[in-house]
């Protein structure tokens, strides 16, 4: 009997956010009957090393041009057989790259789906972009219901990179969701770059409401968690859904920016400080309880003292359980970069980020330490050494904070501690700190 020749192996490397997490589980599902696909991080020669990359900002840029360097070494050494880049980087210096990388085998942009499964011996007529090969672990995976931005955020440069807003048809993401809640999928963690304006050029409607309705009929699925909403035109019924609908975690990551009016206007963000704080209030005064996580820019063109002391004011008053911040950085080709001048020295933004992440800290810590003594349903994302890793509806993975369980031999008795992973156990919280709490087993 004739043996089958061995499979290639391919290993795909994803920079940046989960919605290229997303772009690469669908580019692996059109090609993993021609490889073996081997995890990130697992270091053994390959025959196809994909990286897919991140160009939104300067960080960024620099950890995806890290990246690719590091992988043409790897070739160099015979530890790749060829390299393949595609992504927002190579999408947005597709004239740039090739020329001062030129040991890369090929690039191609953030939406060039079909020539680069054709590149990699797939066939892109057969491709169905409802399927995924997940590379998160087995019980949560990223939903994806739409690409590009209308938005032009004046320090933005997605709307060049990812092109238009363009929602996924409702039965499309409905259909996804079912194929993965067969994989085991549990969670289902919703991103676009902006959540909120989903269905608007389908329907003629915000929709996302709608959607969550449909995806919580999917058997299988226990938790919606929704990402980057954007705070302009906020949909309403989208909390309705929240504080009524058990699926959906009261959870929400919201992306503020700033709140001194003359940033917001600088940045072009459709709101001003009064609309965020009453949007804000409303969410807090619908859904009980509600965990908001949101992000903000520090020395943006137009923040001196007085705004910089404005937003920590804010975050004060606001109270964001989650808060991450990051450092402008002038990206060309945007309209801040074309008629602002950044202005604000780096090392006063390192202090102004410092100083605005030491006073998140003080409230992260004070929510934390507000739930111990409470009983909470988490589920399980990863089991080593006696401990498990958890989760309640209150965190998102990648981005917040664990909750720490030992092992209780008394409640657990000779389970195979391995077989909880993906399972939902509630525990009682025991103690916190400023990221992770500590947490006893109640009930398996």
């Amino acid at each position: 009997m004739t043996a089958l020749p061995e499979k290639k192996r391919l290993q795909a490397v994803t920079l940046g956010c989960s919605k290229n997490r997303v772009d690469t589980e669908h580019i692996l599902s059109a090609v993993e009957h021609l490889y073996e696909i081997v995890p990130d991080g697992e270091d053994i020669p390959v025959d196809m090393l994909l990286l897919n990359t991140c160009g939104f900002i300067g960080d960024a840029k620099e950890e995806s041009v890290q990246a690719v360097l590091e992988a043409v070494e790897k070739k160099k050494r015979g530890e790749a057989g060829s390299v393949i880049v595609f992504g927002c980087l190579s999408q947005r210096y597709a004239d740039e790259l090739p020329g001062l990388i030129p040991e890369v085998d090929a690039w191609f942009g953030a939406r060039d789906f079909e020539p680069l499964i054709h590149a990699l011996g797939g066939a892109p007529e057969s491709w169905k972009p409802v399927r995924r090969h997940l590379t998160t672990p087995s019980h949560y995976a990223y939903l994806k219901i739409s690409e590009g931005c209308d938005r032009r955020c004046s320090y933005c440069a997605i709307p060049f990179i990812r092109g238009a807003h363009k929602s996924v048809p409702m039965e499309e993401l409905v259909e996804e969701a079912r194929l993965l809640a067969a994989k085991g999928v549990r969670e289902l963690i919703i991103i676009a770059q902006d959540t909120t304006y989903y269905g608007l050029d389908l329907y003629r409607r915000r929709a996302l409401a709608e959607l969550l309705e449909k995806l919580s009929q999917v058997e299988g699925i226990e938790w919606l968690r929704i990402h980057y909403s954007y705070p302009a035109s906020f949909p309403e019924d989208v909390l309705d859904q929240m504080a009524n609908n058990p699926k959906v975690c009261r959870y929400m990551d919201i992306p503020l920016q700033h709140i001194a009016d003359k940033v917001l206007d600088n940045m072009h963000r459709n709101v001003d400080g009064a609309w965020t704080r009453e949007l804000i209030r409303k969410m807090r005064e619908k859904v009980p309880g509600v965990v908001l996580r949101t992000t903000m820019i520090v020395g943006h063109p137009g923040e001196g003292k007085r705004e910089f002391a404005q937003l920590l004011d804010f975050a004060r008053e606001a109270r964001f359980e989650r808060l991450g911040a990051f450092m402008y950085s002038e990206e060309e080709g945007t309209f801040g970069a074309l008629n602002f001048k950044d202005n604000v020295a780096a090392k006063v933004k390192r202090e102004r980020l410092d100083e605005l992440m030491t006073l998140q800290g003080e409230i992260s810590l004070d929510f934390n330490t507000s739930r111990v003594g409470t009983e909470e349903k988490v589920i399980v994302d990863a089991y080593s050494d006696g401990v498990y890793v958890c989760r309640s509806e209150f965190e998102s993975p990648e981005v917040d904070g664990e909750i720490l369980v030992r092992h209780d031999s008394s409640l657990m008795g000779d389970i195979d501690p391995y077989s909880l992973i993906g399972e939902f156990i509630r525990v009682r919280i025991t103690g916190a700190d400023e990221y992770d709490l500590i947490a006893e087993p109640v009930e398996i």
